[in-house]
């Protein structure tokens, strides 16, 4: 905590030494105004959004030269790189016609380019998009990306899965720095709320470039919401309702700015019974209840920026056991049930040279996770504390390369105080230090780095030799180089091509390491093994996209290749009723990929046709599959956009027809899982009366109410189904 305040009273000491100004009016091709243009500069973290007269503005913007992006829906997205020196500069741009989506900036890559000029492809959605489809959670949002997926427990759990791969090997981001919240665990989910989220990008493919361990399969980056824009104040009121779980969500937050200080704040509340299958009968204690408190603190000028956030996250999850147990709508959770308080202070930091940047992210996560068998005294308390770091600095342009070197590190500490032990007291520290390179020439982008990484593990000796809940101290140091090169070219006007290549690496966690016990919901001994090495991977990535006016194609294929890929396998022994499995290790190998279109004809522009597939393979190198490796999915949507007077704006009508095959490629611990197709509605838009406005949804999800199990539900083994026909409900003031 102590850097935290040394490193904000350090930032809120500079004082500014140029008012340096960026304005202009933006127009189309007739020359008429246009209002509601995302303005940005990502060099600076600056925003904008232009008003009636088309007008926009930025202030307090340091020396140098910065990219500055014009962008909206409906236009071509303009980037021009401007040099500031002076004043005052005056800079009007024409947007051009253009029905394809906006163009995003990616935050989660190392450059911060938009995706058309990206040298990986990165998924971006933003989290209005994901409620749009009036999923109840925000993992259960993500899923509808293609090549991502969940492990669930009831509706309240979701792990996320990318392209085969969770657990520990898809590293999370929220604020700006990593999640760390037990993550390891079965039925730790994944412990964040989308308020107060604006967006989240996923990386499919190893990360450890830029992330370090754990990022081996892939990153879910979150961006929470931005702060108003200068001069304004914002509040909003959200509440969505939901029909199966008889489940509601609370949400009210507001903001404002100064031309140097900004402020947010909130808060949500979420409660949902126990879920409906189609015959009616409700899953006993699939119940959960969360509350959710986001806050930040903005400050800047032409020399420095600092933003702290902090976010409070608390769940009571009840853990199902019994099946179809007492038939009841109540909200109040009953035994077994686990209690979790999450907290999150980021404190991220830009320092503005002349022609080079410094960034200096803190963060601090504190974990408390209780879980209790049959009484309030808590059979299990862990409480982990991370404190991480991560320095970028941004070296001067020379001539068309961009290069940034940076440290990580993070210092973990777990303690333990229930009755029983999941994992030992431990330390974890990590370390890392990387370098990477962006060099554009014509229409071709190459991209390379390097990176070095060492974590320690140490752990404390617990419990009598031979007996279950003995955990031997141990003291390891797992190293890894890790390295990455991609390559983009424009093949044709509207033709991209991207290749890339890149390794990562997970060392193991402490219950791989360690483990002495039963596992409660699997139902199995498991026993740790303390000579695992670290997973090393090598993934090929190719990507092809096409954008036309009214046309867009996608193409993915990847192939992982892993090196002791870490698993459990039965030995062959039983301990008090429970079969015996060890950790081991050996080599795997996953491939596949994502394909897909976009199709709004013209004249027809009002009307959209997606499409998309998703397959994913996962082997040993025996031959024998991987479990968790999520079905092949088909997903197809309509949607129609219309007005209607003056009283109904942005309107849109969807059907969506998602279709999953049956996955006969399981693991030797799982079965089988046969095909389903789900038939989902949506209608929406902005309605006006007189001066109030607010926006509607309405989504049926499962219209039809069918009857079906997924791969990757964990009650699947207790031949349980999935939630059933859900309506969604939700509303949003703006206050």
């Amino acid at each position: 905590m102590k850097f935290i305040y040394i490193a904000l009273f350090m930032g809120l000491s500079f004082v500014a030494s140029a008012q340096n100004k960026v304005k202009g009016i933006i127009s189309d091709k007739d020359n008429r105004p246009l209002a509601g243009i995302n303005i940005s500069m990502p060099e600076v973290h600056k925003e904008a959004i232009s008003d009636a007269q088309g007008t926009y503005e930025f202030s307090n913007l340091p020396n140098g030269t910065f990219k500055i992006i014009f962008s909206s829906i409906g236009y071509t997205t303009k980037i021009i790189s401007l040099p500031i020196s002076e004043k005052e500069i005056i800079q009007n741009i024409t947007l051009e016609d253009n029905i394809v989506h906006m163009d995003e900036v990616i935050v989660s890559t190392a450059f911060n380019k938009i995706q058309s000029q990206n040298v990986m492809k990165v998924e971006h959605e933003s989290i209005k998009s994901l409620q749009q489809k009036g999923r109840a959670t925000l993992i259960e949002g993500l899923a509808t990306i293609p090549g991502v997926s969940q492990v669930s427990t009831g509706t309240s759990i979701g792990k996320p899965v990318i392209r085969g791969l969770s657990g520990n090997r898809v590293l999370v981001y929220t604020q700006g720095v990593r999640l760390e919240n037990q993550q390891f665990g079965e039925e730790h989910g994944l412990g964040l709320n989308d308020a107060g989220v604006e967006s989240v990008e996923v990386i499919k493919g190893p990360a450890s470039l830029l992330y370090g361990s754990d990022a081996l399969g892939g990153v879910l980056y979150f961006n929470p919401e931005k702060f108003a824009n200068p001069q304004e104040f914002k509040a909003d009121f959200s509440q969505r309702i939901f029909s199966n779980t008889l489940g509601s969500n609370s949400t009210l937050g507001l903001k404002t700015s100064t031309e140097h200080w900004k402020f947010l704040a909130r808060g949500s509340f979420n409660t949902h019974a126990d879920y409906q299958i189609p015959n009616g009968d409700r899953v006993t204690n699939t119940r959960y209840n969360e509350s959710d408190f986001k806050t930040g603190i903005g400050y800047s000028n032409s020399k420095f920026s600092s933003i702290l956030r902090y976010n409070f996250n608390k769940l009571d999850l009840g853990i199902p056991e019994d099946g179809f147990g007492e038939q009841t709508t109540n909200h109040s959770t009953i035994y077994p049930k686990q209690a979790v308080d999450n907290h999150i202070l980021s404190l991220h930091n830009n320092f503005y040279f002349k022609n080079s940047k410094l960034d200096a992210d803190l963060g601090y996560i504190y974990n408390d996770r209780s879980e209790f068998e049959d009484s309030n005294v808590a059979s299990l308390h862990m409480k982990l504390s991370t404190l991480n770091y991560d320095l970028k600095y941004y070296l001067p342009k020379f001539g068309k390369v961009e290069t940034i070197i940076g440290i990580q590190g993070m210092h973990q500490t777990n303690t333990n105080s229930g009755e029983e032990l999941l994992i030992p007291d431990a330390t974890t520290t990590d370390f890392g230090i990387f370098g990477t390179a962006n060099y554009e020439f014509g229409k071709n982008v190459l991209q390379a780095g390097l990176r070095y990484d060492n974590r320690k593990i140490s752990s404390e000796t617990n419990g009598l030799f031979g007996n279950e809940g003995y955990f031997e101290g141990i003291n390891k140091s797992f190293d890894s180089f890790n390295a990455s090169l991609g390559y983009k070219t424009n093949l044709a006007t509207d033709l991209t091509l991207r290749l890339n290549i890149a390794s990562g690496f997970r060392a193991p966690n402490l219950a791989e390491l360690t483990s002495n016990g039963v596992h409660e919901g699997s139902n199995r001994y498991e026993i740790g093994n303390a000579n695992l090495e670290n997973e090393q991977n090598l993934q090929t990535d190719l990507n092809l996209e096409y954008k036309s006016s009214h046309f867009e194609l996608f193409a993915n294929g990847f192939y992982n290749h892993i090196n002791n890929y870490i698993f459990i396998s039965p030995n062959g022994n039983v301990i008090d009723g429970n079969n015996v499995y060890d950790y081991v290790q050996a080599n795997a190998k996953l491939y596949g990929g994502e394909a897909g279109i976009h199709f709004h004809p013209h004249p027809l522009d009002w009307l959209h046709f997606t499409s998309s597939f998703e397959t994913v393979i996962g082997q040993n190198d025996n031959g024998s599959n991987l479990p968790l490796i999520p079905a092949n999915k088909w997903n197809n949507t309509i949607k129609g956009e219309f007005n209607i007077k003056n009283w109904f704006k942005e309107g849109f009508a969807t059907l969506n027809i998602e279709s999953t095959f049956a996955q006969n490629n399981n693991s030797e611990f799982e079965t089988r899982t046969n095909d389903y197709t789900l038939i989902n509605m949506g209608l929406g838009g902005k309605v006006i009366i007189g001066k109030t406005i607010f926006n509607l949804n309405l989504n049926a999800n499962n219209l039809f109410d069918k009857t079906y199990v997924s791969h990757l539900s964990r009650l699947k083994s207790d031949g349980i189904p999935n939630i059933g026909r859900n309506i969604v409900l939700g509303v949003n003031f703006m206050i």
